[in-house]
Formats: structure tokens, C-alpha cells, sequence
């Protein structure tokens, strides 16, 4: 990654979360149609925040403890 600051990666993984958590949710609640499109993006939009907020992690760890062995 291209040195990012960790809690951006962090907010942006979270956000990709909570969209992919909350299309899923409308269209158990039928408030938009679903579609494959949407079935499969929404997969993919949650599986991109996972993965961000688990660099954005780890990113963070490493900066700490490079900090504290100086």
C-alpha cells in the first residue's frame, strides 16, 4: 500500500462494512429490488472493508511498535 495513514484505511474499511452490511439489509426489507449486480457487489464492497480494515490494523500495530523500539 502506498503509505496511508492507518486510520484512513481503518474508516474507509469500516464504511465499505457498514454499505455492504446495509444493501443487503434493504433488500431483505424489500425497499430496493434485488438484483445479481447488487448481490455480488455488495459481497464485494464488504470483502474490500474487511480487508482495508485489516491492513489499516495492522499498519497501525507497525507504526506503534516502530515508534516504541526506537
Amino acid at each position: 500500500m502506498m503509505n496511508w495513514d492507518p486510520k484512513i484505511l481503518v474508516g474507509l474499511g469500516f464504511l465499505l462494512l457498514v454499505l455492504g452490511v446495509g444493501i443487503p439489509f434493504l433488500m431483505v426489507l424489500q425497499i430496493i429490488e434485488s438484483t445479481l449486480f447488487l448481490n455480488f457487489f455488495s459481497y464485494i464492497v464488504q470483502f474490500l472493508g474487511l480487508v482495508l480494515g485489516f491492513l489499516g490494523a495492522m499498519s497501525f500495530v507497525r507504526r506503534s511498535r516502530s515508534k516504541r523500539d526506537r
